[in-house]
């Protein structure tokens, strides 16, 4: 990177404070992750078993027309804007390894305002969606535990009070090993993680040695190639509304970055991370969904996975016909409950990571009340953003399943709207933020350009999509068949655009009490270029800094003032020829520029 790689990382002086003195750094422990606990972190965002299980069987049924047996192409487009993403998350970083991400980025690139609601994007997707995991978690408890011969136990999975009580309990625990500290947070996934993709392979391997062999049942099916081929659906009735669900089960990924700060070599590792993390998850999808759509073929009766009765948790119905009903597969039916159980409990925990991250960086800059940037003195961990994480998001599932459980439904199409609305602002943050030096070279033109852009594009159509379908009063019903919807607009629209809004009218209260992150005080806006400084002093950069941050000048030094010099941000060395702008990133070699 050239000169953005330190100088967008400047921070000024808190505006009224005489000293400008603040600490250095935002307090997290840094270089306590690696790029192994960095992907573990990723993929175990994402809840696989979960994730897989909440979600294939809507995948299959699609829209209006069955995606079918072409599920497992769906997963596979679905995977692409992700991938591009990762992609813009990847080079951004490089820019700027800051833990608040988009809400960073995107100030960065197109101002305060636009900033603001990429990182309440986050937050509010964040939060909603715990109210779906801790639900899942505390069902699963009781299954699991039941599943040890205590039917009682078992029948508590059916019971609202004991789940909401369940599902409080997690929230609280996560909650609890996030504020302990991230290496304690990173160990905890380190299990929870391998467990979960264990039990998901055996599942997959175990489903296609059936088939293959012979010994499935008589509607499963021969594994095609075409089965990776969406192209021959219908786009507004199958795809568009099948990728909706299908990109809600990559979503998560992006936690990778967000603890850069925490990470060895802060600057590379994210996004590395965050890009492995989106092929494993893709190779792990693949292969499971192929395995699943198989085994229980894609009839509407029976364990077929496009029978409504299957498609809140695909496993459980295929589970006892695939396993057996013999000690050996009431023992991996135990086992893949548990799988789904540390699935949607590590996914709790990792919600809640980012979440308190952005929060943080959002309060460091001003942007949201300064008590959320508090550090623990021993754990170095978030303490005001991961408690009140977890105290707001056992609020909001506590109001959700007072008011109906069937509300939880409508979560994943609300989250799904808001995961493309941030990832989306970030593929075009990407672009926008380099666009002064996009032509460098083919390798920025493609990864700083067109794969950010492609992301964003895609993610937008998702977004528009979503929100005129999620509208329709009959989109979502719920299990008596009634239309599931909140002042007679489908609940998921208001759900997804309402959170939106919300952060609106937070956003306004805030720029009037406190309006110095909107006026471009703390977080002003950059792109990749150049800085200024005076002749004769040092050029300063950190994040935050406690001095004057450098300026901005232009590639031809047409700004730069009398008895001033230009400064290479990475080298620190000073840049007397027009010839030798913008400086070079370090991933390419150092060609001159006209």
């Amino acid at each position: 990177m050239g000169a953005v790689l330190l100088m967008s990382a400047l921070r000024p002086p808190t505006p009224g404070d005489p000293t400008g003195q603040e600490p250095e750094g935002k307090g997290l422990k840094g270089g306590a992750l690696g790029l192994l606990s960095s992907v573990v972190v990723g993929v175990a965002s994402t809840a696989p078993a979960y994730s897989l299980a909440a979600s294939l069987g809507f995948i299959v049924v699609g829209g209006t027309l069955a995606a079918g047996v072409k599920a497992p192409g769906i997963v596979l487009l679905a995977f692409v804007p992700m991938y591009l993403i990762a992609v813009a998350y990847q080079e951004l970083n490089k820019a700027e390894p800051d833990c608040g991400t988009t809400f960073t980025w995107a100030t960065r690139a197109f101002g305060p305002i636009t900033g603001w609601m990429g990182g309440w994007g986050i937050i509010v997707a964040d939060v909603i969606v715990m109210a779906n995991l801790a639900q899942i978690a505390g069902q699963y408890s009781y299954t699991f535990v039941g599943s040890f011969g205590l039917p009682g136990v078992a029948d508590l999975a059916n019971n609202n009070v004991a789940v909401t009580i369940a599902g409080l309990v997690w929230i609280a625990l996560m909650t609890w090993i996030c504020y302990r500290g991230i290496e304690v947070s990173a160990r905890v996934q380190y299990f929870l993680l391998g467990f979960e993709v264990v039990i998901l392979i055996l599942f997959a391997v175990f489903a296609l040695v059936k088939v293959y062999t012979g010994n499935a049942e008589p509607y499963s099916l021969i594994p095609q190639w075409s089965w990776f081929n969406p192209f021959t659906l219908d786009f507004g009735q199958t795809i568009a509304p099948a990728l909706l669900t299908a990109i809600f089960i990559y979503w998560g990924w992006d936690t990778a970055v967000s603890v850069n700060e925490e990470t060895k070599d802060p600057g590379k590792t994210p996004g590395r991370a965050a890009v492995i993390s989106t092929l494993l998850l893709l190779a792990t999808y693949a292969l499971v969904t192929v395995a699943a759509v198989a085994f229980a073929g894609v009839g509407d009766k029976g364990i077929g996975l496009a029978n409504p009765s299957n498609s809140s948790d695909v496993f459980s119905a295929i589970g006892p016909t695939l396993f057996g009903s013999g000690p050996v597969g009431t023992i991996l039916m135990a086992l893949l409950g548990f799988s789904i159980l540390t699935s949607a409990s590590a996914s709790t925990q990792t919600t809640i990571l980012p979440t308190a991250r952005t929060s943080l960086s959002m309060a460091v800059y001003k942007a949201i009340p300064e008590r959320f940037a508090r550090i623990h003195p021993r754990f170095l961990t978030p303490t005001w953003s991961t408690i009140g994480m977890g105290l707001v998001s056992a609020l909001f599932y506590l109001i959700f399943t007072a008011i109906s459980v069937s509300l939880l439904n409508a979560l994943i199409g609300s989250i799904g709207l808001m995961i493309a609305f941030y990832y989306g602002l970030t593929g075009f943050a990407c672009v926008w933020f380099y666009r002064k030096t996009l032509f460098h070279s083919a390798r920025t033109v493609i990864f700083r350009g067109l794969f950010p852009l492609a992301g964003g594009l895609m993610l937008l159509a998702v977004f528009c999509y979503g929100v005129y379908n999620f509208a329709q009063p009959d989109w979502l019903t719920d299990a008596a068949g009634k239309n599931v919807t909140i002042f007679g607009i489908g609940a998921e629209a208001v759900v997804g655009v309402g959170g939106l809004l919300l952060g609106v009218v937070l956003l306004v209260i805030w720029r009037i009490v406190r309006p110095d992150f909107f006026q471009g005080r703390t977080l002003p806006r950059r792109s990749d270029d150049l800085v200024l400084t005076a002749q004769g002093t040092e050029a300063v950069f950190g994040l935050p800094d406690s001095r004057t941050p450098a300026t901005v000048i232009a590639p031809d030094l047409s700004n730069l003032p009398p008895g001033q010099q230009a400064l290479n941000a990475e080298t620190g060395e000073p840049v007397a020829e027009p010839a030798e702008l913008p400086p070079a990133d370090p991933d390419l070699p150092r060609e001159p520029r006209d």
